[in-house]
């Protein structure tokens, strides 16, 4: 087994991780962990405390937020609100990282 190399193109001394998951993220669909963390982390402030209470973000990949409801009707409603919604994640993030809405009813909010 040969010694560690740095790949073609990169710096040869160790980085933080950190340095590396925007581009890791990337590669994955995903947005900027920092897209991520103010979506998941402020959902409340960014949508609202009235859909915060019957909504959650499951997943944001390839520009599409998957929100999870409880109930259809929420569902239907939430479907009808995408175009808003996904300009207020865009005003809260300062990214554009999110241009799709997809909603899923699952049986209960994760804890």
């Amino acid at each position: 087994m040969s010694p560690w190399k740095p790949l073609p193109g990169e710096a040869p001394e160790p980085r933080p991780v950190a340095d590396s998951l925007p581009r890791l993220a990337r590669s994955l669909g995903a947005p900027a962990p920092s897209v991520l963390s103010a979506i998941f982390s402020s959902w409340e402030e960014i949508v609202g405390p009235a859909i915060a209470a019957e909504a959650w973000p499951l997943q944001v990949k390839d520009g599409v937020l998957r929100i999870g409801v409880e109930h259809p009707a929420w569902a239907t409603q939430l479907m009808f609100l995408g175009p808003e919604l996904v300009r207020k994640v865009t005003s809260a993030t300062g990214e554009t990282a999110v241009q799709k809405i997809e909603v899923k009813v699952v049986p209960r909010r994760p804890k």
